[in-house]
């Protein structure tokens, strides 16, 4: 069992850059740089889960999977562009994204999160 509560040290991460050509990245405001690091599940995987790390700055792209995620640390917002509704967070808050929404992540303070995700077909 892994357990982590805000604050917490997760541990060395990889580099994930903002590359990836289904989640269509757009870089909004500063040079944001994202870290993780996959616990469970993957690619070809119905779900998965892990943590994620993101330094200030903000940018756009399309969630891949469904996904459910608490923040350890940091603050900011997460705005779905198609409603524009905007939900603000940090430490200790409890979040969901649904796959295929664009979104805007607006990271004022670096963010950790610990993320759980399910895609029909696998990641």
């Amino acid at each position: 069992m892994l357990r982590w509560q805000p604050g917490d040290d997760v541990g060395a991460l990889d580099d994930w850059p903002f590359t990836a050509s289904a989640s269509d990245y757009e870089i909004l405001r500063g040079a944001p740089r994202a870290s993780g690091r996959i616990l469970a599940g993957g690619p070809g995987h119905p779900t998965r889960a892990g943590i994620w790390r993101c330094t200030a700055g903000a940018f756009s792209c399309i969630e891949q999977g469904d996904e459910m995620m608490t923040i350890l640390s940091g603050t900011g917002t997460l705005t779905d562009v198609a409603s524009q509704e905007v939900t603000r967070f940090a430490a200790g808050d409890t979040l969901f994204s649904r796959d295929g929404r664009r979104v805007i992540w607006d990271v004022t303070q670096d963010v950790t999160k610990v993320f759980f995700g399910h895609k029909d077909g696998g990641f």
